[in-house]
């Protein structure tokens, strides 16, 4: 029988509203040959979470009636869900989605403020008394959030980083599984993190490597950076925020350097933007997002390169800084409507909503050749004497009847690892191909590399890239793609690099995998 196969064995875990007080209910079979009496945990809507003489059992409601002070409403149960960590997330991406999944599913939305740091989003649905889900944010930063999970104050992190090793690993011991685990998180809109300055500012652009310098102090006047002589003032997010620690994990720690002790920080984005886009002498690091009201600086190199943050430069990670937010999940159920609106958030509808919100959405784009002058330009300007004419037009042949897709692959720091918004690419387009939304009838994986080392052996690890990605996406695939699409690798090394070689962060953008369709 079915209910006594789940009581038996289940040891999963599972996220049911906290709402329930934990007393002793007696759960009995209909056919009244099996009972489970214990200490109930939760109860999600679907399934019962009870601490028994056996250990923690998770039994399905629909098997069982139950007995007991502690026994929920099955006719107005109300599915809570829990939320901590980025304000911004919490403030603007989240409630966006929420208003787009309630308006896809009949529902209505109402909100309530607690306090400055807490939010109640409940969903309506029209001639039921009791909301249908509730769902709690609590409005911090990311390094919260995770703090949040583990003492099982949360059910969902909001991040705008990724989980940290001493995060991952108290998660593990708390029985939460891997967050670094592909099905632990899931990337619901892009940003960028963009030097900022105020509109009169002379300075047209600014390198990482300046940029770091600047921000620990060893820069500390606009001359250096060929401005007037004048006093840089830093302004950067607040401490423990998902922005300031991605500053601190993908530009200062690369760089090898530490903040400066004379920096300003903000406890809200939009107040950094308007500090600093009203001070001619003053630099920050801001989300591109609420950048409007200063100006971005393009991040520039020693041989001519400049990359701005621009929707498609971000998409492609073409940009280094870019920003994923994600929701990190632990390894437990969650209530029916939490599991719909998650699947809502990797939808079509839903990059429509992202975009609307002023963030950059995950939909994918065709940009053809001909719209490439500017890269282009580099691989003739700046590409590795190596390569040669010959080479340069076999590129140009091969990618000329093709339009480059925005589902681009790039990889962690001395890793073989696709990064965390490359493993989302590799997922999103996996589910494309078997989906057949992708519109192409045969899509080329491109491996391109940076100019360390000979031309040959650099063009020889841009295709085993290339066949790694290819591979990686086909065992996303969980059921089949059309047989109309095919699916072929190439390389061409060192012939179109995206920026300067002579830094890491130049390097690891030339590092990468184009994916090239018709």
């Amino acid at each position: 029988m079915t209910f006594f196969r789940v009581a038996a064995v289940a040891l999963i875990s599972a996220t049911f509203a906290p709402a329930v007080s934990a007393q002793d209910i007696t759960l009995t079979s209909h056919d009244g040959k099996v009972e489970v009496t214990g200490t109930l945990l939760g109860y999600d809507g679907e399934f019962y979470r009870v601490d028994t003489q056996f250990g923690e059992l998770t039994v399905d409601g629909s098997g069982v009636t139950c007995d007991g002070p502690a026994c929920p409403s099955l006719i107005d149960f109300v599915a809570e869900l829990r939320f901590s960590g980025s304000s911004v997330m919490a403030e603007k991406v989240l409630p966006a989605l929420l208003a787009g999944f309630a308006a896809q599913e009949g529902l209505t939305i109402a909100v309530q403020e607690t306090d400055a740091n807490s939010l109640t989003y409940e969903l309506l649905r029209p001639g039921r008394k009791a909301p249908l889900g509730r769902f709690l944010f609590n409005v911090g930063n990311t390094g919260q959030g995770f703090s949040d999970l583990i003492v099982d104050q949360t059910d969902i992190v909001m991040a705008q980083r990724e989980v940290r090793p001493t995060e991952q690993e108290a998660a593990k011991s708390a029985g939460l599984g891997d967050l670094a685990h592909a099905r632990r998180s899931r990337v619901i809109a892009l940003d960028a993190l963009v030097p900022i300055v105020a509109p009169d500012n002379p300075v047209a652009h600014i390198s990482p490597v300046e940029l770091a310098q600047a921000f620990s102090g060893q820069i500390d006047n606009w001359a250096d950076l060929g401005g007037p002589d004048a006093p840089i003032s830093l302004h950067l997010p607040a401490a423990g925020s998902g922005l300031a620690q991605g500053i601190e994990d993908r530009l200062l720690g690369p760089a090898g350097v530490s903040l400066s002790d004379a920096i300003t920080r903000h406890d809200r984005g939009s107040d950094l933007v308007r500090q600093v886009a009203s001070d001619s002498f003053a630099i920050g690091i801001a989300s591109l997002a609420e950048a409007d009201s200063a100006r971005t600086l393009p991040l520039s190199g020693g041989c001519g390169h400049a990359l701005s943050a621009t929707r498609q430069a971000i998409k492609t990670e073409d940009y280094p800084l870019t920003s994923p937010m994600f929701l990190y999940l632990p390894d437990r159920r969650l209530p029916r409507i939490a599991r719909q609106f998650l699947a809502y958030t990797q939808s079509d509808a839903a990059q429509m909503t992202i975009r609307s919100a002023g963030f950059v959405d995950q939909a994918p784009e065709m940009t053809h050749l001909g719209l490439q002058g500017d890269r282009l330009a580099n691989a003739i300007a700046s590409g590795a004497s190596e390569v040669g004419l010959e080479e340069l037009q076999r590129m140009i042949e091969t990618l000329r009847p093709m339009s480059r897709l925005s589902l681009s692959v790039r990889f962690e720091a001395g890793s073989s690892r696709p990064d965390a918004q490359s493993r989302s690419n590799i997922r999103q387009l996996a589910h494309q191909l078997e989906t057949g939304t992708l519109d192409a009838r045969k899509l080329v994986f491109i491996g391109f590399s940076d100019g360390d080392g000979g031309a040959a052996a650099n063009a020889r690890i841009a295709l085993l890239r290339a066949k790694t990605v290819r591979n990686a996406v086909l065992a996303a695939v969980e059921t089949a793609i059309p047989k109309s699409v095919t699916l072929e690798v190439d390389a061409f090394g060192e012939a179109m690099p995206m920026a300067c070689d002579n830094t890491d962060w130049g390097r690891k953008v030339n590092r990468r995998v184009e994916i090239w369709v018709q």
